[in-house]
């Protein structure tokens, strides 16, 4: 539950390379190639840029619980703000409103089997679906063994509760906690990484502090530069749209 660990494990979801280099041997020479057909990309409509200022999915108590969920998993200090502050309570509730959330990717139609655990999540529930019975069965648990929410709890009872929740130590009612915990965890890793026009790493702040230079086209620029220390200022989809 360490904030190191937490952020450290969100790096593998950065699929883009942050260097490259050109090996040319010694002595070879260019060549130029012409004729063929040129190539052209499929043209896909451009992603939209998320309107912070719209709620999407999430209730009012849902949002709550999910921003106190959030910040006790990466929680602001010298390093960078807080989940919440970087936005990625607002990716989220955009996501669940969309494929995401609907599950349009996932089967669904059964039967629903136990996988093992290298199968991964094996349930006929959406995204959607997820949250919006596990927050409310996480409520109601907190209510009985706390008397009261989640998000009025202390931040030691709160990361208490998060832990035995990842080792699948609560017993919420229709979702396992093991599961639940194991969506937050990766939809705010996710949100802290992800490309700003989603609605979180806000002003870049992930990339910022990990030096992922963003969406770049390439690096020819800085190729030469060999030895030297390069800092790149990141670079967001939000200027290519």
């Amino acid at each position: 539950m360490e904030r190191r660990h937490v952020l450290k494990a969100g790096l593998v979801l950065i699929a883009t390379s942050a260097a490259a280099s050109i090996f040319r041997p010694a002595g070879a020479a260019l060549r130029v190639l012409s004729g063929g057909n040129r190539w052209h990309a499929k043209e896909t409509p451009p992603p939209s840029l998320v309107d912070p200022s719209k709620r999407m999915f999430l209730s009012d108590k849902e949002y709550a619980q999910v921003t106190a969920i959030f910040d006790r998993l990466i929680p602001a200090d010298e390093l960078s703000p807080s989940a919440s502050q970087a936005g990625c309570v607002v990716f989220i509730d955009h996501q669940l409103a969309g494929p995401y959330g609907r599950g349009d990717a996932r089967y669904r139609k059964g039967p629903e089997q136990k996988g093992s655990a290298t199968q991964g999540d094996q349930s006929l529930r959406n995204a959607q679906e997820l949250y919006r019975t596990g927050l409310a069965e996480l409520e109601a648990y907190c209510s009985k063994q706390y008397g009261k929410s989640f998000e009025t709890m202390s931040a030691d009872q709160q990361d208490a509760l998060l832990e035995l929740m990842e080792s699948g130590s609560v017993v919420l009612g229709t979702i396992p906690s093991a599961a639940l915990f194991k969506v937050l965890l990766a939809n705010v890793q996710e949100g802290f990484f992800a490309d700003p026009l989603y609605g979180g790493n806000r002003d870049m702040v992930g990339w910022k502090m990990i030096g992922f230079p963003g969406a770049r086209y390439d690096y020819r620029d800085v190729l030469p530069l060999k030895g030297q220390k390069i800092d790149l200022i990141p670079v967001s989809l939000i200027g290519r749209i």
